[in-house]
């Protein structure tokens, strides 16, 4: 399976694995990163994480557009520090290399009183990677989010799924949803570049 050259990384909920996702396919791609919105940890933040776990000397790391100091949903994260989201503010980084967006938190989280993040994925105009984990209700949470996608007409590219693997839930979801499943990524112990290699040799 061909992995698109510039991709949205996306996840059914939050604490889904999509810094994971979007640390292997940087660099199985040598892409640049960029996240839109940092909520929170601002002192070692997500494309922090992303850097110390890629070692391709061809990737760069975009700055975010919006930094917000409280770990909440964007549109609160902004109401906090006093700023407003604004659709428009957001471009893509200008790179003639791969480019991997992780979206700050799921689909339809809130970027503002009017805009969610599908609108953001819509706006930038390329197509996600939907990642999702086996717990209960993720069945729900992955199908709402691929019918949400379709239902803006966002291209999904396929789904990677992160965490323990439970074979009944992820074939009903390949099944229902006529995705492909781009790749699985396993419960690690700990996350090191040469783990992050690992995986990205399986999607390169």
């Amino acid at each position: 399976m061909t992995l698109p050259h510039q991709l949205i990384v996306a996840g059914i909920g939050t604490e889904i694995g999509k810094t994971i996702v979007s640390a292997v396919l940087t660099e199985a791609l040598q892409a640049d990163y960029w996240k839109p919105v940092q909520a929170g940890g601002l002192d070692d933040s997500d494309t922090d994480a992303v850097r110390r776990l890629v070692t391709n000397p061809r990737s760069r790391f975009h700055p975010e557009a919006y930094r917000l100091n409280q770990p909440m949903s964007p549109h609160a994260a902004a109401a906090a520090d006093g700023v407003t989201l604004e659709l428009d503010a957001f471009q893509l980084p200008k790179t003639d290399n791969a480019l991997v967006v992780e979206l700050a938190g799921g689909l339809m989280v809130p970027l503002n009183d009017h805009d969610l993040n599908v609108d953001l994925v819509a706006q930038l105009g390329l197509p996600v990677v939907l990642v999702s984990r086996n717990y209960l209700g993720s069945i729900n949470h992955t199908l709402l989010s691929v019918a949400v996608c379709q239902s803006r007409s966002i291209p999904l590219a396929g789904l990677i799924f992160n965490g323990p693997t439970v074979p009944t839930t992820e074939s009903f979801i390949l099944n229902y949803t006529q995705l492909p499943c781009l790749g699985r990524i396993g419960q690690e112990a700990q996350l090191t570049p040469d783990v992050i290699a690992h995986y990205a040799r399986q999607f390169a």
